[in-house]
């Protein structure tokens, strides 16, 4: 089993939850990415190879590549923690069908970035065994981050 953190568009695995998961998770890769959203893709599939079990945690555009990558790869994902994902990215399409990744998704009730009201209707089209939260946060989810039940959500 494989745990990786995709950070978002503008941070790094240096960002506050990257750190976060580093100190309390030693054993979930961290990689940084830039580019594009396919330069992104390009990237982690090269990391990822051919892993089988991943359980991928994406933040935001993170949330987006976790997805992205769930969609083309439902067999080799084990689970996907999604924070606050940019599923209303312009380039994001639904798939024909829903995946049946088991997938958890939190989403901020205040956030401006990635709006609930966008964000949910398409998280539903994507995923056929989807967890969600809808949480009293913005984007960033400081408020709720640390408190989530991260070592009951990595082990599953």
């Amino acid at each position: 089993m494989y745990t990786y953190f995709l950070h978002g568009l503008d941070s790094s695995c240096k960002g506050t939850k990257g750190q976060w998961f580093s100190e309390h998770f030693p054993d979930m890769q961290l990689y940084d990415f830039d580019g594009t959203l396919t330069q992104r893709m390009e990237r982690l599939e090269s990391i990822c190879k051919e892993q089988q079990g991943l359980t991928l945690v994406g933040s935001s555009f993170g949330g987006l590549m976790a997805t992205c990558f769930g969609i083309a790869n439902p067999a080799r994902c084990r689970s996907l923690i999604l924070l606050a994902p940019a599923l209303n990215f312009a380039e994001f399409s639904t798939p024909a069908e829903p995946i049946t990744v088991p997938t958890r998704l939190i989403i901020g009730r205040h956030d401006d970035v990635c709006p609930p009201e966008i964000v949910l209707p398409k998280a539903e089209q994507t995923f056929a065994c989807l967890t969600t939260s809808v949480v009293d946060d913005d984007h960033m989810l400081h408020k709720v981050f640390y408190s989530l039940p991260w070592e009951e959500w990595l082990k599953e």
